[in-house]
């Protein structure tokens, strides 16, 4: 369990009882192996007391039955007569009928049972599961802390978020990936709103954290901000400071390798551009000594080949030896990890883990390990070797945004579900101004009426 405390995307694990080609094959084995084995027998009379709670659930992946369907299912182990009570909501025990079909790459049925319109399709339907499984579940893992496990920690919960707010659960899976535990010293270069922080949080490490942005550090409010999200969870305060990762040798002065993990999404371009410091003029204004403690400095546009070269060098250079970098990069099908991933002669790679997104467009999940000590002499030597094509392979992760409008302007009925979009939109503003203009209205009457009185 001790384990399971640390998955993410395992749901549970199963004690095994019965298999089969069939659900009535797999409920004939378990039958035979509670009654004529031993150790079916010392399980079947250890969690069958009457004292105990339990329930069954049934699991179809990739298709839906009705609740009669799912009973019939149920009703093939009937002979087991468990004596205690049903409780549907945190039993005993708690049994499980796993029916496994063929799934496509994307999670999806290879052969549904229903259309798109809800429609059963007997050939399909007819089809025998490549198995069955039946046994009792030991132990679930959505959970960290509290009883809402994973879901409790939501994006939907958050008192502060972003347009580019990662989602907890993958989140949790980089720290995962990052070895992050009790202790920790994990950095986020790209911070934004903590959410991968958050996370880092939860499974005890000290958070340091940094951003150009510096309003977004700062956030909406004393109730809306990172630091907000933190004591939503009662975690311990991150360090945050504005700061530049494209000259992070400049902001912080020569250290020796501190990180225990570098977690972070760099900025791509999809939902926010990547910027550095800089002035789009080539004599900017100098900013007056009365104006430079809310001065929001200038930035200027950050290729995503210099924003990757900047984000290894940094992990080279302030990992610990050992210690993990792990980032997301978006791609689209015709990336190749061995000629189109940036490397460091420091780095070696773990993972690369890809979850498709669409059916051109997908991100991948890099893990690399600090393996040699950094030489702060070869810098420009390392970051020259950082795209083994040079831009072409960084292009290949670049300007994703664009590549994706392109492919969609392709489709026949783009042009259409365009205009719906955009009549969408409009509705939209049209509905919150009514709102706001019927509020306005309401306070102004209360106003008025205050005023007579």
């Amino acid at each position: 369990l001790t384990i399971l405390l640390r998955c993410t995307l395992v749901r549970s694990v199963v004690e095994l009882w019965g298999v089969g080609t069939t659900i009535e094959s797999c409920a004939k084995f378990t039958e035979d192996w509670v009654k004529n084995c031993p150790t079916g027998q010392k399980l079947f009379e250890r969690h069958s007391q009457p004292s105990q709670s339990w329930k069954m659930t049934v699991h179809t992946l990739g298709s839906t039955y009705t609740r009669d369907e799912q009973s019939a299912m149920r009703n093939q182990f009937s002979y087991l007569g468990f004596q205690g009570p049903v409780q549907m909501k945190d039993p005993t025990n708690e049994f499980v009928l796993i029916r496994e079909v063929e799934l496509d790459e994307i999670g999806g049925p290879v052969y549904p049972r229903r259309d798109s319109f809800k429609n059963l399709i007997a050939e399909n339907d007819a089809r025998p599961p490549l198995a069955a499984y039946f046994g009792r579940i030991l132990g679930g893992v959505r959970k960290l802390k509290g009883r809402g496990g994973v879901f409790e920690y939501s994006l939907k919960k958050r008192s502060y978020l972003g347009p580019t707010s990662m989602d907890a659960e993958l989140s949790l899976i980089m720290t995962n990936l990052g070895q992050v535990q009790n202790g920790s010293f994990c950095f986020d270069p790209f911070v934004g709103t903590g959410s991968i922080l958050v996370t880092c949080g939860l499974r005890g490490a000290y958070c340091f954290g940094s951003d150009i942005d510096l309003r977004v550090l700062r956030g909406r409010s004393s109730n809306e901000n990172v630091l907000s999200n933190f004591r939503q969870y009662n975690l311990p305060k991150p360090e945050l400071i504005r700061t530049d990762n494209a000259i992070y040798h400049r902001h912080y002065r020569l250290h020796k390798p501190l990180y225990d993990a570098i977690i972070c999404d760099p900025p791509y371009g999809i939902r926010a551009g990547a910027r550095k410091t800089g002035s789009k003029y080539d004599e900017p204004r100098p900013i007056a000594d009365e104006h430079r403690h809310d001065h929001i400095a200038q930035t200027k546009p950050y290729a995503v080949s210099d924003v990757m070269s900047d984000l290894l060098d940094v992990a080279a250079r302030t990992l610990v030896v050992g210690s993990r970098l792990v980032y997301i990069i978006p791609s689209t099908l015709d990336f190749e990890v061995e000629e189109d991933l940036p490397f460091h002669e420091c780095l070696d790679l773990v993972h690369v883990c890809y979850q498709p997104l669409s059916r051109v467009y997908g991100r991948r999940v890099v893990t690399m390990q600090k393996a040699r000590e950094y030489d702060p002499l070869k810098r420009e030597e390392y970051l020259s070797k950082v795209w083994k094509n040079g831009a072409e392979s960084a292009e290949k992760c670049a300007n994703i945004r664009d590549k994706l409008l392109e492919a969609a302007k392709q489709r026949p009925d783009y042009e259409e579900k365009l205009a719906i979009r955009k009549q969408k939109r409009k509705e939209n503003r049209e509905a919150k101004k009514k709102a706001k203009l019927e509020t306005n209205t309401k306070a102004d009457g209360t106003l008025e009426i205050l005023d007579k009185s």
